[in-house]
This record gives structure tokens, C-alpha cells and sequence, in this order.
């Protein structure tokens, strides 16, 4: 990779892609300290929030249809499971817009991210990619969207908290069939799963650019962020079974998130 070639940028030392392109309503920051985050439950914060995974559900859809467009020579089971992934994301942003109208609110009436496909799609090959976009960063949103459903039910919002459920499924099917694929890839060629660990190395390196360092900052509405422990979320322990990783796995997840896990929802009859 060349930061000379077209379609890269550098920060730092880190290369990235460049970013997708965006309707001209949208203003793109890619710093916490940038972004509109309430961290209450306000009206205007209630539809940032879905503002803010309606971008992020776009962003994941350009990730998973460049990868088919980018890997042509890719297990064609593969190429088929990220084509059905862009369609699933793009339904997920057409809901997450209808239900931001329902509550008075519209594309671009906050500022947007595209930092995960500026470095996923900076890695150069497939098998990086999705350990990066569906193992790590799809994982990480089903922790995120399960622990916001339990909060939007709390507050008696059952219309998004049933919505974002509905995405989770989504998700885990996402988040699945990497894990299944990188196993499979791995046997084929075990570079692979070097190919994994220097992807996910890259994912730090170049996710710190961007990180609120300590805690305590305002961002530009002026709500306090929360330093880097505290912005983790609790780990979702049975999304990430279905999503099969491996009991080991999910003890050194919960172990990095300082043990956090959701309670389990009580069954009903």
C-alpha cells in the first residue's frame, strides 16, 4: 500500500482509506470529541443515537459491497454472505431513517463517522477485512445496540427498543458467518490467521488516532466524555454465543471489559 496511490490518506503514521461519499447534508468527523452525543435520554439525544447507527449502518453497507466488488476470486459461498449482509444493511438504515422521522428528526441533523471503512478498507486483504468489519467491530455493535434496546425499553420506548432487536438479529448472522469463514480459511492456509492478527494490530494502531486519551472532555455539544475504560461496552454474552465464539474467547472479552456482561432478560411465557 502507497499513501501516493489514489483513494489512501495518512494520519500519523497510519494509512487509511479513503473515506465513502456522502450526500452533501452530511458533515463526516471521525473525533468523539466532534460528534453530537448527548449521553442522556433527551429527545434530541434519543435521535442521535439513531442518527449515529443509521451512518454507521451505511457505512457497513459500502464496507461489505466493496469487499464483493474488491475479492472477486473469493469462496463464492463468502462473496454471497457479504452480499446479503450489504442488503441487510441497507433495510437496517432504511428503518433506523423511518423511525428518525417518526420522531421529528432527518438525515443530516448531525454529524456522521466514517472511520470503520476508512480502516477496515485500508487492509489489503479479505480475511482482514472481515475479522476487522464483522468479528470486531459488528461484535462491538451487538454489545452496543443490546445494552441501547435495554435502555430505550426502560424508558418505555418500546417502538426502537423492538427495532434495534431486529438489527441484533441481523448482526449475530453477520458476525457468524466470519467466524465460521476465517476458521475455514484458516485450514485451507494457516497465513491466514497471521493475515487476522496483523489486521486487528492495524485496528489499534490506527483506531488510537482518534481516541479520547483520558476522559473528561467536552465534544461539541458540550456533553463530558467519558474516559476509554468507561466507553466500553458490557459484552453481551449470549449474542456472542450465537454468533459462535468460542467460550475462551468470550472469558478474555469479558476480561478485557472488566467482567462487564448484560443481565439476561427474564423469559416470559
Amino acid at each position: 500500500m502507497n499513501i501516493e496511490e489514489i483513494g489512501f490518506y495518512k494520519i500519523g503514521e497510519t494509512i487509511l482509506r479513503e473515506p465513502p461519499a456522502r450526500d452533501d447534508c452530511f458533515k463526516v468527523v471521525n473525533r468523539d470529541a466532534d460528534a453530537h452525543e448527548y449521553g442522556d435520554n433527551s429527545e434530541i439525544a434519543r435521535r442521535e443515537m439513531i442518527h449515529r447507527h443509521m451512518a454507521n449502518e451505511m457505512t457497513s453497507v459500502d464496507m461489505a459491497a466493496i469487499c464483493v466488488a474488491e475479492f472477486p476470486d473469493a469462496p463464492w459461498g463468502l462473496r454471497m454472505e457479504l452480499a446479503r449482509q450489504a442488503w441487510d444493511e441497507a433495510r437496517h438504515v432504511r428503518v433506523l431513517h423511518r423511525r428518525l422521522k417518526e420522531l421529528g428528526g432527518y438525515k443530516g441533523e448531525f454529524p456522521v463517522s466514517t472511520l470503520e471503512f476508512d480502516m477496515t478498507c485500508a487492509v489489503d486483504n479479505l480475511v482482514g477485512r472481515i475479522a476487522i468489519q464483522n468479528r470486531t467491530l459488528e461484535a462491538g455493535a451487538m454489545d452496543v445496540i443490546g445494552g441501547l434496546s435495554l435502555n430505550f425499553r426502560a424508558i418505555g420506548d418500546d417502538r426502537t427498543a423492538d427495532m434495534l432487536d431486529g438489527i441484533n438479529v441481523d448482526e449475530i448472522q453477520h458476525v457468524r458467518f466470519a467466524n465460521r469463514w476465517i476458521k475455514k480459511l484458516a485450514q485451507g492456509d494457516p497465513r491466514e490467521l497471521m493475515r487476522m492478527a496483523a489486521a486487528i494490530r492495524f485496528l489499534t494502531a490506527a483506531n488510537a488516532n482518534f481516541q479520547i486519551k483520558e476522559g473528561g472532555e467536552v465534544n461539541a455539544v458540550g456533553a463530558k466524555l467519558a474516559s476509554p475504560e468507561k466507553r466500553i461496552p458490557a459484552v453481551n454474552v449470549d449474542l456472542r454465543q450465537a454468533a459462535e465464539f468460542s467460550e475462551d474467547e468470550i472469558h478474555e472479552i469479558l476480561r478485557q471489559a472488566g467482567f462487564r456482561s448484560l443481565v439476561p432478560r427474564e423469559k416470559t411465557a
